[in-house]
């Protein structure tokens, strides 16, 4: 018996076969969870159904998440079709390609409400939909960067998101504990996915990280997806507001120069 059966995930954020959500989907219907998801835009439709389809989901929903009342139109569907949720997966992070560019003290206003609304307040307003259909508690999960508590290049006002979402994470476990749903979040290093190409540079971050990082290695959709399970699932009951790193333990590094290139800076 898998350690989902008989349990129902709402998963936003999937957009192709190397997005984090989708590594994230395909470790919870191993273990036996019925699984829903939610696209932000009509174009991803195509992209998303045919995932959505191949682990036997009866409901793929756009749902922008900027919109109270969407929200509320996706809920009420998720309602009518299992009832009750007991996993929320919320894996969405927008910026204008504009502001992950030049220099943060440039960021526009308007990109900056963007980035918050869509990166950050939306856990919250998902959240808020899902609580009345936790009623045997359940456990939330979103995903984070790094750039929330260090600069990260070209990251800006994505990192400014980050650490609000993670701030969210925060004081939505402490509202919710009391009805026994978890709230975390996994910082996950950096993954080659579709919402990553939007940084500059991003390649040779991706090259830089690898060699820096303790394990000298990339975590992958899988790696990240083996820990949602852990933070998900029972296992992890005694578990909440946390940010937990899956990055090859790049988190820890003070010095992230690799030590055997310390030779060549002499």
């Amino acid at each position: 018996m898998g350690l989902f059966e008989g349990k129902t995930a709402l998963i936003f954020g999937v957009a192709n076969d190397r997005s984090i959500a989708w590594g994230i989907a395909q470790a919870l219907h191993r273990e036996g969870c019925e699984l829903a998801f939610s696209y932000g835009a009509p174009p991803l439709e195509k992209r998303v159904r045919p995932l959505a389809e191949s682990v036997g989901a009866k409901l793929v929903e756009e749902c922008d998440v900027g919109d109270d009342a969407a929200i509320e139109r996706l809920f009420k569907k998720v309602q009518e079709t299992y009832g009750t949720i007991d996993v929320l997966v919320h894996s969405i992070a927008f910026a204008d390609r504009r502001d992950l560019q030049g220099r943060f003290v440039d960021t526009s206003r308007d990109g900056f409400k963007m980035a918050l609304d869509i990166s950050a307040f939306s856990l919250v307003a998902l959240t808020r939909a899902a609580e009345p259909l936790m009623t045997n508690g359940g456990s939330i999960l979103t995903l984070t960067y790094y750039g929330s508590v260090k600069v990260a290049p070209q990251y800006n006002v994505m990192g400014v998101a980050k650490a609000a979402l993670e701030s969210c994470v925060r004081y939505l476990a402490s509202d919710l504990g009391s009805k026994g749903i978890r709230v975390n979040a996994i910082s996950a290093g950096p993954i080659k996915t579709l919402a990553a190409a939007g940084v500059a540079g991003f390649k040779k971050i991706l090259t830089y990280s690898e060699q820096a990082s303790p394990l000298r290695t990339l975590v992958t959709i899988e790696d990240v997806g083996n820990t949602a399970l852990w933070l998900l699932s029972d296992w992890s009951r005694g578990v909440t507001g946390e940010i937990v790193y899956v990055d090859a333990g790049w988190n820890i590094m003070g010095l992230t120069v690799p030590l055997e290139h310390l030779d060549e800076m002499k």
